[in-house]
Parts: C-alpha cells; structure tokens; sequence
C-alpha cells in the first residue's frame, strides 16, 4: 500500500472514530438533559398539596399513561383500614444491603370499595428458617396513611415458587385468605386483584410515616422505610459523555501525532 493510500486510510478511519464517538456522547448528553427534566418534574410533584380519599376514589379504575403519569410520586395522606388478610411478604429484598422482606397490606379507602396496596417497610428476615414470618403490629380501625404514589413493586428474577409458612406460623397474618401465598418473591396487582377479589388500583403507596390511628397511638411496626430517593441517574448519562468525548479527543490527538508530529519530530532530528 503506498504512503498516500495509507494516509487516507487511516484519516477515514480516524474521522469515523472521531466523528461515532462525538455523536455517542452528545447522545449520552441529550440523555441527561431528559433525565434532569424529569427529576425537575418529580421535584415539583412532591411540592404539590397531598392527595387525598376523594381524589383518588374519583379516579377511573384503568388508568391512562398520560394520568397514570401525572399521578406518579404524588404525595398522598388517606384514611382508611388494613386489610391484613390480604398481607404479603416479597422475599429477597435489601435495605441497606440486609436481605429481609418488603412488607404489603391492602389498604382501603374509609367510604369507598377502593383499595390501595400499600408498600409498609422492610422487615428482617429469619435466616435460620426461610418461612418464619416476622410479626408486624398493625393497627385495627380507621388509621391515616401517608406516603407517595408508585408503580407496582420491582420485580426480580423468579427461580422457584413461592414458600408458605406453616399454619402457626402466620403472626398477625393468621387471619390471611385461604390459597393466596404470603411469602412471594413478585407481586402482580392484576393477579393479586383476582385471587382477593378486591378493587385494587393499578398503583401501589410507598408508606413514609407510621400510621396514625383515629383513636389513639398504635403500636410500632417495626418496618424501616428508609426507601431509595428518586433519582433521575443524569449524572450517569455525564459521566457517561464525558468519557466518549474524552475517547474523541484520545483518538483525534493519537491521529494528529503519528500523522503530523512523529514525522515533523524524526524530520527535524535528521
């Protein structure tokens, strides 16, 4: 291959590095620019006044993408009662890097047939005996909730059923309906509506707060509610563009010296 074939070879392939890596970059730019409005958005959600029973009992029971995401990471403070039969246990979930499990309890509307699955907290799990349920104290009665609205739990990789603790070994889930599992690894609100024969929602409620019961002070739960903050990841998508412009700038600097400054340098050393 002679020299100014080569030359333009190289040039081709240095522009075409140059050029792909650039455009990944102002892609992975445009990715956090989008990324930043939607934590503003959510930002601004959480500023918004708390939802309240009447709100959400007015909602249609299908929810649009476009309502469903004009509701998503509101505040809510509703009123209502714990359905405990209904309370499930989904295995497998961490809280500060400590297996336990996410606890959830139906929770419905005080006048209304609507109800609302509630994320309470996280729960340690018993290590020796994978079915030994934990007691969760939860309150009889009218009790006001508060927390924000979200999407049904995340779901994880499913390797086998789901695990039944034995009869006496329900805590104060004892009264839970026949045939419905409490230990689970996933929950789907569609299916989970079916099997309880209950007008769930399509959205579940991240507990923030201890309930507040109407009468007087319940007992502690002891669930932990420290849940992840939301966060839009922008700062992935930067870091992300930093590195393809850095790669840009690598391969343009790489190019300009074997092409232009080694010969100029051997040049003037001869």
């Amino acid at each position: 291959m002679s020299s100014r074939r080569r030359f333009l070879v190289l040039t081709f392939v240095a522009l075409l590095g140059i050029a792909a890596t650039a455009w990944l970059g102002r892609w992975q730019m445009s990715r956090g620019e989008m990324r930043e409005r939607t934590q503003m958005a959510i930002d601004v959600k959480h500023q918004l006044p708390a939802l309240q029973n009447s709100a959400i009992a007015a909602w249609p029971t299908e929810l649009t993408d476009d309502m469903f995401a004009q509701i998503l990471h509101r505040t809510a403070q509703l009123r209502g009662q714990w359905l405990t039969g209904h309370t499930v246990f989904l295995d497998n979930r961490q809280m500060f890097g400590r297996p336990g499990f996410y606890v959830l309890t139906p929770f419905q509307l005080e006048g209304s047939s609507r109800v609302l699955v509630v994320q309470r907290g996280w729960v340690a799990r018993n290590f020796v005996d994978r079915s030994q349920l934990p007691v969760v104290p939860t309150p009889v009665g009218l009790v006001e909730v508060n927390g924000r609205l979200a999407g049904p739990p995340g779901r994880l990789l499913e390797f086998g059923g789901s695990v039944e603790p034995p009869a006496d070994n329900l805590g104060n889930a004892a009264e839970k309906a026949v045939g419905i599992p409490v230990i689970r690894q996933n929950l789907d609100l569609k299916t989970f509506a079916m099997e309880t024969k209950l007008a769930l929602m399509p959205l579940t409620l991240l507990q923030t707060e201890a309930p507040t019961v109407s009468s007087e002070a319940g007992p502690k739960d002891g669930l932990q509610r420290d849940w992840p903050l939301v966060n839009s990841g922008a700062s992935k998508n930067y870091g992300y563009a930093a590195q393809w412009f850095a790669l840009s700038a690598l391969i343009a600097g790489l190019y300009g010296w074997f092409q232009f400054g080694k010969p100029y340098v051997a040049k003037k050393r001869s």
